[in-house]
């Protein structure tokens, strides 16, 4: 029986990168494609809880079958295991998303949210992201490492709890493939302020990220700039292990 390969996004079902994802990875399984039916950028891990959620399938071409979900992404995961799929997924995808997902982002990411639920129930989960916000991205960079490392995951698993977060950059020669640790910082002026027609203020979310891990440390967002393409492992386990004696001092 051929692998069984559920992917979807934060995207929505229309963006590019998810259907290049799914060509690519075609050759490898059966691929079933789950995605919100709209874009769902910056929703973590959030569910549906005080609506109804429908699914409507979209197409089917060669084996891959395409649905689209009134969702996020997570709801798009347990809505496809519990109502779509006939078997557990050997593997979960979500991506390629436009745009990077490195740092600290990856506690915002839709894209992120969805592997991590994949790693909260036992399926080897990847997050792919290209380094490229535009609707018309040229997503052929990531085609190397995308089927190098769904190769591997297929064959070797992950360890429990844990799931990849790959990102691609773009207008750089790439240098290679590293794994490494995900950069610390945070986001700073965030919100612009702006005038309506009729005169009232309103924001707009914005501003940058401000990288606070030691210059020459090989983070993400470190390697990203030089040139290579990145591979964080990450964990859905959020327990600071190493906080755990200095927080027993309150005991």
């Amino acid at each position: 029986m051929k692998p069984l390969i559920l992917i979807t996004n934060d995207d929505g079902i229309e963006a590019r990168g998810i259907e290049f994802l799914a060509k690519q990875v075609a050759p490898l399984g059966d691929v079933v494609v789950v995605a919100p039916d709209s874009p769902r950028s910056g929703q973590s891990c959030a569910l549906t809880i005080a609506k109804p959620l429908r699914i409507f399938k979209v197409k089917e071409e060669a084996n891959i079958q395409y649905y689209k979900v009134t969702g996020t992404p997570v709801d798009c995961i347990k809505l496809a295991i519990n109502s779509v799929v006939e078997r557990r997924p050997d593997i979960i995808l979500s991506g390629i998303n436009h745009g990077s997902n490195s740092g600290v982002s990856t506690m915002y990411s839709g894209t992120l949210g969805a592997a991590y639920e994949g790693a909260i129930i036992g399926i080897p989960s990847v997050g792919f992201s290209l380094c490229d916000h535009s609707p018309e991205a040229d997503f052929t960079p990531c085609s190397e490492v995308v089927q190098k490392v769904v190769k591997f995951v297929i064959e070797n698993g992950l360890p429990a709890s844990v799931c990849l977060n790959v990102n691609v950059p773009v207008g750089i020669d790439i240098k290679g493939i590293k794994v490494c640790k995900q950069a610390m910082g945070y986001w700073t002026e965030e919100y612009e302020t702006k005038v309506d027609p009729q005169g009232e203020e309103f924001y707009w979310l914005t501003g940058y990220f401000v990288n606070t891990s030691p210059k020459g440390e090989e983070t993400d967002e470190e390697l990203l700039s030089q040139g290579y393409i990145t591979i964080v492992p990450t964990s859905c386990d959020r327990t600071a292990t190493s906080a755990i004696p200095f927080v027993e001092k309150l005991l």
